[in-house]
């Protein structure tokens, strides 16, 4: 079996950065969370693995996920895992 090189470090530049806050996240709420978080004068970032208006916020109808047991046996534990 072959070692895996890596490339040395100097292949990348690499810079740091220092931040109050960072942000998980930039559908509506991380976005939001963002905003007022910069807004209040703290040094925020927002990362997020998509595009903001390709987040799953754009998707929502307004309906809410919750056991409320008046259609057959339901439990809140089934819905945390979804």
């Amino acid at each position: 079996m072959n070692a895996i090189t890596m490339p040395s470090s100097r292949a990348y530049n690499v810079v740091d950065h220092t931040y109050d806050v960072v942000v998980v996240g930039a559908g509506g709420s991380g976005l939001r969370a963002t905003f007022g978080m910069g807004a209040s004068g703290l040094k925020t970032a927002c990362i997020t693995k998509v595009f903001p208006t390709r987040s799953h916020t754009v998707a929502a109808q307004g309906g809410i996920g919750a056991a409320l047991g008046n259609m057959g046996e339901d439990d809140w534990r089934w819905h945390m895992y979804d």
